[in-house]
């Protein structure tokens, strides 16, 4: 349905740092970076990181969040130890999440910015 998620974000090199760090192991990788500007994908960018005047505020009320999907559960705890490593917080640790399913294998993370992230794998363990 979507073609690509942008954010705006304070510090484009501070973001770089954090996103390569947690989207590595997922096999995402930053495939376009221009001065303010980050893309990140694994074919073809679906997220944009562009430096902002005023980001959106982060709310951990407000119900957002940005799910990656994950190939294997090991690449969720790569995800989670990589952005705590890179600045992130953490928002629940990787594990299964029974009531989300019987295989749901999850980890979240808050951005540098306050954005909520999640990385899910839905493989049998």
């Amino acid at each position: 349905m979507l073609d690509h998620v942008s954010i705006g974000v304070r510090d484009t090199d501070a973001s770089k740092r954090f996103y390569d760090a947690a989207l590595k192991p997922l096999g995402y990788t930053c495939l376009s970076q221009s001065p303010g500007s980050l893309g990140y994908g694994a074919e073809a960018v679906s997220l944009w990181v562009n430096e902002a005047q005023r980001p959106v505020s982060a709310d951990g009320e407000s119900g957002l969040h940005f799910c990656f999907a994950a190939p294997t559960r090991s690449s969720v705890d790569a995800f989670h130890a990589g952005a705590l490593r890179a600045g992130g917080s953490d928002n629940g640790a990787p594990g299964l999440r029974p009531s989300y399913g019987e295989d749901y294998y999850a980890a979240f993370v808050i951005d540098p910015d306050g954005y909520r992230l999640e990385a899910y794998c839905g493989a049998a363990g």
